[in-house]
């Protein structure tokens, strides 16, 4: 198993905070528009270096998103955000038909995803904005595993053309990857190779995944894990060919296991390659108030979970 060590605990909204902020700087086209949350998506040093390119929309997101679309009509670059509860369902009708209907060059950021949101509760811990944003024609959605690879991809984001859905959160996580890192859209990243199960995560599952490794190593279980940063584009060819050496795979994710990650994969292998899945993820339900430790814990996303899957999905191959 690859060792993956950490020094500090960043938020990966600070890690989206610091992108905006160098895109201050480097393109001159990119703008920012928030929904009376400055400080949650960490948007200050954005605002100190170009004042007159963002936007302060108030609590009133559906009005944003018709605003980015105009923006980006007139060859803006506009970055929404808000938390990801109303960055999506919220404005779900704006962004279908405004946005994604027209291919609008609309960066939707999100922060404030999934169960870790803690103690706000269930009314803004969504759990099936995946879903919602990759079913929509023309929209990418990408989902970061901590601060280094979230300003990564912030700034990837800028020179891609067409609409994306970018979801991070809010707790502190260990920093693990490259710092000025290269984010390639739609490519997964290898973690560790293994030949006995593939570990397929996504957000703030990839480091759990890691944890889950290091545990069936010690346990004689070699896994392959691999970050799905993207969740659509899938990268096909890398789960495909990791599942045809492993022969069954665990999904990981901070959301539902109705229109996540896991239901990408498996319509993946059902059509493509036939083999034993087992899902980590929020069992068809809603959240609800706690730390965000208890949360992960009580609602089973934690790495022994990730383990157990594994040892799981292994006896049905």
């Amino acid at each position: 198993m690859k060792k993956y060590a950490y020094t500090e605990k960043k938020d990966t909204r600070s890690g989206f905070g610091a992108g905006l902020a160098e895109l201050a700087d480097k393109n001159p086209d990119v703008v920012a528009l928030c929904a009376d949350l400055i400080g949650s998506l960490k948007m200050e040093k954005f605002i100190e270096k170009a004042p007159g390119r963002f936007f302060q929309i108030g609590i009133a997101e559906a009005n944003m998103i018709g605003i980015a679309a105009g923006l980006a009509t007139e060859g803006k670059i506009p970055f929404t955000g808000t938390f990801a509860n109303f960055s999506t369902g919220r404005v779900y009708d704006q962004i279908r038909q405004s946005v994604a209907y027209s291919g609008k060059n609309v960066k939707i950021c999100a922060s404030h995803a999934g169960l870790t949101l803690g103690e706000d509760g269930a009314t803004h811990q969504i759990l099936e904005d995946i879903g919602l944003m990759k079913m929509l024609p023309g929209m990418t959605v990408i989902n970061t595993c901590d601060y280094n690879q979230t300003k990564a991809a912030t700034i990837a984001i800028a020179d891609y053309e067409g609409p994306v859905y970018l979801r991070f959160g809010r707790p502190v996580i260990p920093v693990f990857t490259e710092e000025n890192q290269s984010f390639e859209i739609g490519k997964a990243w290898m973690v560790n190779e293994g030949k006995d199960v593939t570990i397929v995560a996504t957000g703030h599952l990839v480091w759990k995944a890691i944890k889950a490794g290091e545990i069936l190593e010690e346990q004689g279980v070699d896994a392959e894990i691999i970050n799905i940063h993207t969740i659509k584009p899938l990268d096909r060819e890398a789960i495909l060919n990791s599942v045809k050496k492993t022969g069954c795979v665990v999904t990981a994710e901070e959301h539902n296991r109705l229109g996540g990650l896991g239901d990408s994969v498996a319509q993946l292998l059902v059509t493509e390659y036939l083999a034993p899945q087992e899902y980590v993820a929020v069992n068809d339900s809603f959240g609800e108030s706690g730390t965000p430790d208890q949360l992960m814990e009580k609602y089973g996303l934690t790495a022994n979970d990730i383990v157990k899957a594994a040892k799981k999905v292994i006896r049905r191959k």
